[in-house]
């Protein structure tokens, strides 16, 4: 996981899906954020960096977390 993500980054994130009008995610290869990508989604294709490493905020959470 790229060293960007943290826990206060991916909670912004998450807050930012549930309270507004984005589905954000990041990149866990590169750690750039992705927009529209669904809240169960994983392994999606980077626009950044191209590998298959895009995570919903909300799936990174559980990962975090435990």
């Amino acid at each position: 996981m790229h060293p960007s993500i943290t826990v206060e980054r991916v909670l912004e994130l998450t807050e930012e899906g549930m309270f507004g009008l984005r589905n954000p995610g990041i990149c866990k290869r590169c750690g750039e954020d992705a927009d529209g990508v669904e809240p169960d989604c994983s392994n999606i294709r980077c626009d950044a960096c191209g590998s298959d490493a895009v995570t919903a905020a909300e799936q990174l959470m559980f990962e975090i977390v435990a």
